[in-house]
């Protein structure tokens, strides 16, 4: 019995990593852009630190804009003056310029 008819299929071509086929995935459904903010988001406490991310978490991203919801007004002001840092890292992270700004509020 040949293999087709046995209900196995033949894999042809070669093997694609998981990641790779993903995000091949993403774009082919126009949901790339969305998945890399949603990337951003998530790795906020890698990009800031523990103590930072305790304090501060990444809600969404609009339009180029990382709105962060900050706990205290103290914490706020010192945010706002590590502002330029903390847009480089997200950036570095994602791989490319995908935050124009970051707003805490």
């Amino acid at each position: 019995m040949s293999e087709e008819r046995s209900g196995r299929r033949r894999r042809r071509g070669h093997p694609v990593a998981a990641g790779a086929a993903l995000q091949k995935l993403a774009k082919a459904l126009g949901i790339e852009k969305t998945l890399d903010e949603y990337n951003v988001i998530e790795a906020w406490p890698a990009v800031v630190g523990e103590r930072i991310a305790a304090v501060a978490s990444a809600e969404r991203i609009d339009n180029g804009v990382l709105f962060v919801k900050v706990s205290t007004a103290p914490w706020r002001a010192e945010l706002s003056m590590q502002r330029q840092e903390i847009l480089k890292k997200v950036n570095t992270l994602a791989g490319k310029t995908m935050v124009k700004e970051i707003r805490f509020r």
